[in-house]
């Protein structure tokens, strides 16, 4: 099975040096696109990594590149790097959004194919997840002209209902918080069981002691989101990266 998460070792700091940073309380500087982090050491490694937040880089924390930055480096380009072959440089960078998206889209529908509730699903389920594989094995030039947003239009559909599935068990008045405006909102101790909160904005929402059990945090933004004491029993999509980016009780991280 292939590794949907970060594996830095073997990967060139694509993360580092692709995109750009927008001087922010995410990132402490400005930095252009294609242009190495002044944190990059010469082993792709960063040199602040313990100390990301002390030294104004929480955007970091929260990134994850579910595994693209590792393939792309050791099969895209076959173990080849932009310092010591400039030339791929622009093509290697390129290929980072792209298959971040697909692998990310890989992780929701491995995680669907893990709710007993949506078995009727799991062959189409199956089969979206060995297409988006295939597309994310592509050659750069490939990629580069493949449309992300067209074969992600083609999964959420599919997701959303093994979703809604999985969430029937709490009936039909499931709160539906799908991209709402939710910054800052107070819901301490909310019966929030079976709620969609897909694509909501819950950036320093207090959700302490709240009852989550089975809701979808689909692409929700979760920074600074307090879910200490709440219970997150079989919640649905939740990123490693949402859980850096919230407020968590230890033994949730």
């Amino acid at each position: 099975m292939r590794l949907l998460a970060a594996d830095c070792s073997r990967c060139a700091g694509l993360c580092c040096v692709a995109p750009a940073f927008a001087k922010s309380s995410d990132f402490a500087v400005n930095k252009p696109a294609g242009q190495p982090c002044r944190n990059l050491g010469d082993d792709f490694r960063c040199g602040i990594h313990e100390q990301l937040p002390q030294r104004g880089f929480p955007g970091c924390v929260v990134f994850d590149c579910f595994g693209a930055g590792q393939r792309i480096t050791q099969e895209t380009f076959g173990g080849r790097d932009w310092r010591s072959t400039p030339g791929i440089a622009g093509d290697m960078f390129a290929a980072l959004p792209i298959v971040r998206q697909l692998h990310e889209l890989m992780w929701y529908l491995t995680e669907a194919l893990k709710l007993d509730e949506a078995r009727r699903l799991h062959p189409e389920l199956s089969a979206a997840l060995e297409e988006t594989d295939r597309l994310a094995a592509a050659s750069a030039d490939v990629l580069r002209a493949l449309d992300v947003d067209a074969h992600r239009s083609r999964v959420n559909p599919l997701l959303r209902k093994a979703s809604e599935l999985a969430r029937a068990r709490f009936g039909r008045r499931r709160p539906d918080h799908s991209g709402a405006q939710l910054i800052g909102r107070r819901m301490r101790g909310a019966d929030l069981r079976g709620a969609s909160f897909r694509g909501a904005l819950l950036i320093g929402a207090d959700l302490r002691d709240a009852d989550l059990r089975g809701a979808d945090f689909t692409g929700a933004d979760l920074r600074g989101t307090d879910l200490r004491g709440a219970n997150l029993v079989g919640v649905l999509f939740l990123t490693a990266s949402q859980r850096r980016a919230a407020v968590m009780d230890t033994d949730h991280t």
